[in-house]
């Protein structure tokens, strides 16, 4: 199983980037997926999750508003989209998915995912 994360970068705040997490080796579609985030000396938190179908989400309170999630099952492909970005926002954003099938989006927790991308780069100037 492979997760690869990318469009990560360096913006000003108030700018917005969309990041894209491809999967491979697992069958995408019947997996919840998430995003995290880890800055440098904090341990890694939760951002938001998509139900198997993209039909529901979940989002931490620090980002509702600003970021969306959404899927697009036929190219195995999850994306986050983020808007007004703030110098907090700063951290390697990593994707996950689910092991198993769950109708769940509510995923907040790390150990409920079984398969983790590398992560990119999110770097946010003030």
């Amino acid at each position: 199983v492979q997760l690869q994360a990318c469009g990560g970068g360096l913006v000003q705040a108030g700018g917005s980037l969309r990041l894209s997490c491809a999967a491979s080796g697992v069958a995408f579609s019947t997996r919840a997926m998430g995003w995290f985030r880890q800055a440098p000396g904090k341990e890694r938190e939760f951002v938001t999750s998509i139900s198997w179908s993209g039909g529901s989400t979940y989002y931490a309170d620090s980002v509702k508003g600003r970021f969306t999630i959404s899927r697009d099952n036929a190219k195995n492909t999850v994306y986050l989209q983020m808007n007004s970005l703030k110098p907090d926002d700063t951290a390697v954003y990593y994707c996950a998915a689910t092991p198993r099938f769950t109708g769940s989006s509510r995923l907040q927790n790390a150990n409920e995912y079984g398969y983790w991308g590398k992560g990119t780069q999110v770097t946010v100037s003030s």
